[in-house]
């Protein structure tokens, strides 16, 4: 019997300790795993902020353009009102 007990008293603490750093293992993992998730999100979200930026640009180019051509015309429009005056 004390020989049992004393298996008992050295193997539990040590299949505990060995349950421990085997949860604290799993728990890196995952933690990791979550990390990884989380910069794909990132990822994703600073890539569809680029091509929106890339879009805008372009669109305000092209309102530039617009507006210069609306400038032009009005300077047209208040010569010809001078002229007529």
């Amino acid at each position: 019997m004390s020989e049992n007990s004393l298996l008992a008293a050295f193997f539990f603490p040590a299949a505990a300790a060995v349950l421990v750093f085997f949860m604290k293992y799993v728990s890196d993992v995952l933690q990791a795993r979550v990390r990884l998730a989380q910069d794909e999100a990132y990822r994703e979200v600073a890539a569809k902020a680029a091509s929106a930026q890339a879009e805008t640009a372009a669109a305000l180019a092209s309102f530039g353009t617009a507006l210069a051509d609306i400038q032009s015309r009005l300077a047209a429009i208040t010569k010809i009102l001078k002229d007529v005056e």
